[in-house]
């Protein structure tokens, strides 16, 4: 694998950077302001197609999504209705109505299997494609000796187009409401120097879930003001009037320069201080790759179609990254674990989750296709695990749910070259187990890197620089055109 020799800035390009304590560029953004000097690798693929990877986190419910057992009894089949799709025999849920109406732009793969039932093995599990949870694991917070994500082997191994890193994860990291940070998400083994890259839009609120503000909740309370939550996008302008040419030689740029170095100190980040000033300098330079930030200035109707919540601002802004030139765009549709529905199920589920969900991805699969995007972009939908085939209440809720069930869960898969319509696995009558064709997420993992163009004779490097192969699992096979 190539490496680049370490990046020293011009001077040009530090005073540049210099501005970003002038740009209203808060400290949350410095994650993604990494992305510049991201390294540069080779890859050989003649698909080599983009991923949005959107992830569920909580657990949907099979039964109340893409694998409804109509037939079977109330306890297992749930208070929801099937509807039919335009694919003849397809039926999804009828709060899916968005979906239901573009059957033909996706297919499903109903038997994805793993052995876990926790929330912090699941989302290992599901965002670094491994089932084997490696040793000295910590349910309570990341660790060097996790296994690297998704993303971040992919910022490892492709090249960046333009300004851009290869993968970034939106709109927040996955965090408990306790406020611990859920493994899987990290590069582990790979070092912490190759973090990915997050776009910290949203305001973590550790009591309420969902997408706010219009379909903020609470598990037992129900419905919530979102009004005080706000998404916010990274900006990056100059201050109306400054230009570099008039800040080069101004002692107050180099002044501020040594106040942001203090800063980053502090936050531990200095190792990184020059990729920081790199992207801030390019991202200033390049319009293109600024308006991809910006979703509150996207066409008003757009927006509408997307939905004005974080659900549809997420989606909205992968899509702008996607055709801005990011490979891989993981978006964290529901933090503090919102899709966990041990309690009241189904009022929540169908008032405050499946709405925003299903209006979000229908018009990203609408942008995508409009775009001429959609054949080149491959979505993916999942969570850390589906949910029990029997219903049942935990003490004190009013309200019924299910709880964890890593044993099956339904993959949703759109765009990329998929054939619609289609259906990969099943599960049994009871949506508890895979009935044919059970698929694991080293075979999802393989179907995301094919689609990237990373080959299987791929490897990446520890940080004992020991070679670890990137394919664990088979690119799953009939999903396909």
């Amino acid at each position: 694998m190539s490496r680049l020799p370490h990046y020293h800035p011009s001077r040009r390009t530090v005073l540049q950077a210099g501005s970003i304590g002038l740009m209203g560029l808060g400290m949350n953004h410095l994650g993604l302001i990494r992305s510049l000097a991201a390294t540069e690798t080779t890859t050989s693929s003649a698909r080599a197609r983009n991923v949005i990877y959107i992830f569920l986190s909580g657990g949907l419910a099979q039964h109340e999504s893409f694998d409804m057992k109509p037939e079977a009894p109330r306890e297992i089949r749930g208070e929801f209705n099937p509807i039919r799709t335009r694919t003849p025999g397809l039926q999804i849920c009828e709060h899916l109505p968005g979906l239901a109406r573009r059957s033909e732009m996706w297919s499903l793969c109903r038997s994805l299997t793993h052995p876990s039932n926790e929330h912090s093995q699941g989302h290992h599990i599901m965002l670094t494609g491994r089932s084997e949870i490696p040793p000295n694991f910590s349910p309570s917070k990341p660790q060097e000796s996790d296994w690297p994500s998704l993303a971040a082997l992919t910022n490892e191994l492709l090249p960046r187009r333009g300004n851009l890193p290869p993968a970034i994860i939106l709109p927040d990291k996955i965090k408990h409401r306790t406020g611990r940070i859920i493994p899987g998400q990290f590069a582990g083994r790979l070092g912490a120097r190759k973090e990915p890259f997050w776009i910290e839009a949203s305001r973590f609120d550790p009591n309420s879930y969902g997408a706010y503000p219009d379909y903020l909740f609470h598990h037992a309370r129900g419905k919530e003001d979102g009004s005080k939550h706000s998404f916010d996008s990274p900006t990056f302008s100059l201050p109306e009037g400054l230009d570099f040419r008039r800040l080069r030689d101004r002692v107050s740029l180099l002044e501020n320069l040594n106040q942001q170095s203090v800063h980053l100190e502090k936050a531990g980040e200095t190792h990184q201080l020059d990729r920081y000033q790199e992207m801030a300098a390019n991202l200033l330079l390049d319009p293109t790759v600024k308006d991809a930030f910006d979703v509150h200035s996207a066409d008003s109707a757009l927006q509408e179609r997307y939905g004005r919540n974080s659900f549809g601002w997420s989606l909205l802004l992968a899509r702008q990254l996607v055709e801005a030139g990011v490979r891989l765009v993981q978006v964290n549709l529901g933090n503090n674990e919102a899709w966990d529905t041990h309690q009241a199920a189904f009022p929540n589920l169908k008032n405050h989750l499946l709405p925003p969900m299903d209006r979000a991805v229908s018009a990203l699969l609408d942008d995508l296709d409009e775009r001429g995007l959609l054949e080149d972009t491959l979505v993916v939908m999942a969570s850390e695990f589906g949910r029990t085939p029997r219903i049942f209440k935990i003490p004190k809720a009013k309200l019924p749910g299910r709880d964890h069930w890593g044993a099956v869960q339904t993959v949703f898969f759109a765009g990329g070259g998929v054939e619609g319509g289609r259906v990969i696995g099943s599960s049994d009558q009871k949506g508890e187990f895979p009935a044919s064709d059970p698929q694991k997420p080293e075979d999802l993992a393989a179907t995301i890197y094919d689609s990237l163009g990373l080959p299987p004779s791929i490897k990446w490097y520890d940080t004992e620089q020991r070679p670890n192969f990137l394919y664990h699992g088979k690119p799953m096979a009939g999903l396909f055109s």
